[in-house]
């Protein structure tokens, strides 16, 4: 019996390291495959000489999703917490883009003023459900299911029940221009994909280099990091889907200006969520409430803050769909909290809160726009198909986070 046993565990032992770097290799990189995979599933059910990587179809992509990344990012911020969710955010991008409309085309305050008004009108509403959430202890679910019918009724009222619009264009430019070109006096198409290009070559140069000093940084002071392979496998692949994008972006119109926005949003709250106290209290908050009030964390302002910061992205977020659509419509925002929380889902947050990342949630929404635009593409499909499978895709998520608990909680 001993000596089946010793067998057993140098066969263990011996498979170990091939299975824990095949486990972390899965786990890091799992949405990613699954999002390439979509990719090109897509490609091989399209006609010929149609493809979801052609530069058109990508531009369509980052400017068809860029106000849900927005509205993802806010939203993960409130899952953090505990599970908490906001079904608001829909109706606040209506309210917002009326008071655009009203500011700007109505009363023809100047468009940056204008910006400035709907984003504190924003934080203004957020931190209205804040107070009834964090200080008066109402469960989220209600206080932003009344919000979503109050701020929609709003809307309707404000604009008589009629599009507003339409906007100047220097409103317009801001969120739905392409650069370089708008910065170029005399554009042609070869300055458009150069600068493109070394635009995309530059940000990859960036990031590589950020990632290489973290690894020395962590592995000088005697953390504990993988090998140079696993560690630097991500940041190169990532590094390659830049400049790719950018060099097919470049053959089209370039970058639009709502991608710039996504990454200034993108980088700040990556850096608030992993470098700050208020980002790591927000994810102690959701591993543990009772323990984190315990341990000196105000979780009442914790909370207040999620939910007043998911009002101003969703102004941010507003700002975008009313110069995408060139007016304030009745129509904007129908659906946004669900593609929002779908997006937070899919990209790996915990439904009972205290996990996720703002990097995984944007995958996320990327694949709910690959999903959504390969159906349109595709002939002879039913466009309602897309509720059913980003029903069915949601609901994987969740059920693959609540086994991969339940496997943990059993091993422990």
């Amino acid at each position: 019996m001993s000596g089946s046993s010793n067998n057993q565990a140098n066969v263990t032992s011996k498979l170990t390291p091939a299975t824990h770097f095949l486990g972390n290799v899965l786990g890091k990189y799992a949405l990613l495959i699954v999002l390439l995979l979509a990719m090109l599933i897509f490609d091989f059910l399209l006609p010929s000489g149609i493809s979801m990587f052609m530069p058109h179809n990508l531009n369509n992509l980052i400017i068809q999703n860029g106000y849900i990344v927005i509205l993802a990012i806010g939203m993960l911020l409130c899952i953090i917490t505990g599970g908490n969710i906001d079904l608001s955010v829909g109706s606040i991008v209506i309210l917002v883009g009326a008071f655009a409309g009203i500011f700007i085309v109505d009363w023809g305050i100047h468009p940056y003023v204008a910006i400035l008004m709907c984003l504190a009108i924003g934080v203004l509403i957020g931190s209205w459900q804040a107070f009834w959430i964090a200080i008066i202890g109402i469960p989220a679910f209600i206080v932003t299911l009344s919000g979503m019918l109050v701020f929609r009724g709003l809307a309707l009222i404000l604009m008589n029940g009629m599009n507003i619009g339409p906007f100047p264009e220097e409103f317009r430019n801001l969120f739905n221009s392409f650069l370089p070109a708008h910065w170029l006096s005399e554009p042609t198409s070869e300055m458009v994909f150069m600068s493109t290009l070394v635009i995309g070559i530059a940000i990859s140069v960036i990031f590589l280099t950020v990632k290489i000093i973290s690894y020395i940084k962590r592995k000088n002071k005697g953390y504990n990091v993988g090998n140079v392979i696993q560690e630097m496998l991500y940041p190169v692949i990532i590094c390659a889907a830049i400049i790719f994008l950018f060099h097919q972006l470049g053959r089209h119109n370039g970058m639009p200006a709502v991608l710039v926005l996504i990454g200034i949003v993108f980088l700040v709250y990556s850096y608030f969520t992993q470098n700050t106290i208020w980002g790591r209290h927000l994810y102690a908050m959701g591993g543990n409430a009772k323990a984190a009030r315990l341990s000196g964390i105000n979780t009442k302002r914790m909370l207040f803050f999620a939910y007043a910061n998911n009002g101003f992205l969703a102004g941010l977020a507003a700002l975008v769909v009313a110069a995408r659509f060139n007016q304030a419509s009745t129509m904007a925002g129908q659906g946004f909290e669900l593609s929002a929380i779908a997006a937070c889902f899919i990209g790996g947050a915990s439904a009972s809160g205290g996990t996720g990342k703002v990097g995984r949630v944007v995958i996320g929404a990327v694949l709910m726009g690959v999903l959504n635009i390969g159906m349109t593409m595709l002939p002879g499909v039913n466009i309602n198909w897309q509720n059913v499978i980003n029903g069915l895709v949601l609901l994987a998520a969740v059920t693959f986070d609540v086994i991969s608990k339940n496997k943990k909680g059993s091993v422990a």
